[in-house]
């Protein structure tokens, strides 16, 4: 009998939904995997009908990081890199394309959402960082385990996670190598949302419902201003949002808004007088 694929994919109100499928190996990720969530995120990206994509996962763990013995043969150790040259390689163009997909992740002009019901750690951890929304239900809880190992978590576990969270808790997580509790997540600002464990998969839905209903030209522009507005200074922020707003407010839709709410007004106020 053949395997189940590493990833399901399906569409719901506008929304993709992507789900992390390998539950008896804690949902490790492969390389199948991450084939099967680039192809899902080029068609979410590349189709207009789709506003929002959500990523979960099923059985008790969201995902376990990645899962270190994929591609090995069963009789074999995994590679080990031997030179820091190799190393820094492999995490720039290795590792199932992940910095490639994760970039790809941030910059495409929609909403990307995930949503942890369970245990959330390592690679599975670092892939939700390049989410717009982390939605947590009360019993998932995240952590680092490279710790143990006595290196970093260096496909966004140090730099994207230092720009959610600040320095403060990067330490945490990171140099404590100590996990935290929704809750804990939720005050880091780690995640958006904690909901109850029992209604968490139809609050996840919600939540991502009430994206698609948003307007997708200001969602866009939002998403690229936010990014770039962290790491300029406040005069040339100011400027971004000044140049989105351009764009915005000669959007036709906006133009039509704004005329009946004034002409609105108009006719509020002769009523009144």
């Amino acid at each position: 009998m053949s395997e189940a694929p590493h990833l399901l994919v399906e569409e719901n109100d506008g929304i993709l939904i992507a789900t992390l499928n390998r539950p008896d190996k804690l949902n490790a990720i492969t390389g199948q995997m991450m084939g099967l969530f680039d192809e899902a995120l080029i068609r979410f990206r590349d189709t207009p009908e789709l506003k929002v994509m959500l990523i979960r996962s099923t059985g008790r763990y969201f995902c376990s990081g990645a899962d270190l013995r994929d591609g090995a043969k069963s009789n074999e150790p995994p590679t080990i890199d031997r030179t820091g040259v190799a190393v820094r390689e492999r995490h720039r163009l290795q590792l199932h394309g992940m910095h490639r997909i994760y970039d790809e992740m941030e910059h495409i002009e929609k909403p990307i959402v995930v949503a942890h019901h369970s245990t959330c750690v390592g690679g599975g951890l670092e892939m939700s960082l390049s989410c717009d929304f982390r939605l947590a239900a009360k019993s998932a809880s995240y952590a680092f385990p490279e710790g143990k190992f006595g290196v970093l978590p260096a496909s966004n576990g140090v730099s994207r996670l230092t720009r959610l969270v600040g320095p403060h808790w990067a330490r945490y997580l990171i140099m404590a190598n100590l996990p935290a509790d929704a809750d804990r997540a939720y005050t880091m600002g780690l995640v958006h949302e904690v909901f109850p464990d029992e209604s968490f998969e139809e609050d996840a839905l919600n939540f991502c419902r009430h994206l698609a209903k948003q307007h997708g030209e200001q969602m866009g522009a939002a998403k690229l201003a936010i990014e770039m507005c962290w790491e300029l200074g406040r005069d040339q922020a100011r400027h971004v949002e000044r140049m989105a707003n351009s764009t915005l407010m000669l959007n036709p839709d906006y133009l039509a808004g704004i005329e009946k709410y004034i002409a609105g007004i108009g006719s509020k106020g002769k009523s009144d007088s």
